[in-house]
């Protein structure tokens, strides 16, 4: 059976791949190229080009379809983000400045409309700064 793969991107199936996989190969889904670093077995962020082959030449934009002659498609490209650290972050990051972690409640918060609420919020803005780093 044949190996499969899915797009670095977006995790969908990339199905009919014909390989070696073309450089202008294109994700049917999400539209990211394919013969990038991020799809391949050499990719590694954790060093300094990211890549594990040393006779590589180092590419500068991972995320976009290169020429390299070391590249081969890993079946393990897709890592998909980890909401529940995102949405902690955020959480911790409103916490700290005071607000309201709206996003969990998927509530959206009101944008100042007039000149007065544009005035009271940059009062409000201004306040919460001095409190934060302490008023000169």
């Amino acid at each position: 059976m044949a190996e499969t793969f899915a797009c670095w991107q977006c995790g969908e199936d990339l199905i009919n791949l014909i390989l070696p996989l073309s450089r202008r190969e294109e994700c049917h889904y999400c539209g990211a190229q394919q013969h990038v670093c991020r799809l391949c077995i050499e990719f590694n962020p954790s060093i300094s080009n990211a890549c594990e082959q040393d006779q590589a030449e180092d590419v500068g934009d991972k995320e976009t379809a290169n020429f390299c002659d070391f590249f081969k498609p890993s079946a393990n490209a897709f890592r998909p983000k980890d909401k529940n650290l995102e949405s902690e972050a955020e959480s911790e990051l409103a916490a700290l400045f005071g607000e309201k972690d709206n996003k969990q409640n998927n509530v959206p918060q009101p944008k100042p409309t007039t000149r007065d609420e544009i005035l009271a919020a940059n009062e409000n803005a201004r306040s919460a700064l001095d409190d934060l780093f302490g008023k000169k």
